[in-house]
């Protein structure tokens, strides 16, 4: 058996700056009370820190600035940890797969769980809840990439799906703008055939969004292979729900867009 702060530089060795409290516990030789007053006085010096019960991160001297490791070296372990699939989405995706225009401001994930975001000093890790059902319809492993770091691999949304998650959760991502951007930066890479498969997995009015957006930014191709989904659409919905008009009378002339059956409630802006 060996003390817990042999483990932990056994750990950084292997390059994990993370590990599970029932790991540690059956490396080293402590009772539960001597681990945990051990685990307490590093958490006190700023060695670890817990995003969440019973996995710890081991905090490098290049790590304290920020107060954690970079998400995207940890958020693996930690999902196995919870027992919940996910896949990195939304503005780190878009920054991931080229779209150069988009700053991350947290570290967003999919999951089909209801969990609370994680704030460790600097680092913000936000949730983001799709239905159990949409969840395993969408998240194949086949239209899934890997991001890559010193520590190992996270699951990232591919292209098809960071444009569907980004259109379906456009609140989360720098509101309908954050979306158009991503759509006119990414659009063009989408796989046509993937993106009709994986629309189903989500609302009618997402995928009408994307659709509307990708034909405005010139991407036809990806934009027809979502024609379907407006041809059944029933009734007109609001490119940005969010955005109510001042008077309600006024609602009747905004812009409508027959085609992708949405109402244009708000000007579209990018960075070009």
């Amino acid at each position: 058996m060996i003390g817990i702060q042999e483990f932990i530089d056994s750990q950084l060795a292997l390059g994990r700056a993370y590990f599970s409290k029932p790991t540690a516990l059956a490396a080293v030789g402590m009772t539960l009370h001597a681990f945990e007053s051990a685990i307490a006085r590093l958490h006190k010096k700023g060695v670890l820190v817990s995003p969440r019960r019973g996995f710890y991160l081991i905090l490098r001297p290049e790590d304290r600035q920020l107060g954690a490791p970079d998400p995207a070296r940890w958020i693996d372990p930690l999902m196995k940890h919870q027992g919940v699939d996910y896949r990195i989405s939304l503005l780190r995706a878009a920054a991931f797969h080229g779209s150069a225009h988009q700053a991350a401001m947290c570290f967003q994930i999919i999951a089909p769980s209801q969990l609370l975001n994680i704030e460790i000093g600097r680092q913000r890790v936000e949730f983001v809840f799709q239905s159990a059902a949409a969840f395993a319809q969408s998240n194949r492993p086949e239209w899934l990439g890997q991001l890559k770091t010193d520590a190992g691999f996270a699951k990232v949304a591919g292209v098809e799906l960071t444009l569907l998650d980004i259109c379906r959760y456009f609140h989360r991502a720098a509101g309908i703008n954050g979306a158009a951007q991503a759509v006119h930066d990414l659009g063009k890479n989408a796989n046509s055939r993937i993106l009709a498969k994986a629309a189903g997995a989500y609302e009618n009015a997402a995928v009408r969004r994307l659709g509307y957006l990708l034909e405005r930014f010139g991407h036809q191709r990806q934009a027809e292979a979502l024609r379907s989904f407006a041809d059944k659409a029933k009734s007109f919905k609001a490119l940005d729900p969010s955005v109510k008009p001042l008077v309600a009378e006024l609602s009747d002339v905004e812009e409508k867009n027959p085609d992708w059956k949405l109402v244009i409630n708000v000007a579209v802006e990018i960075d070009v």
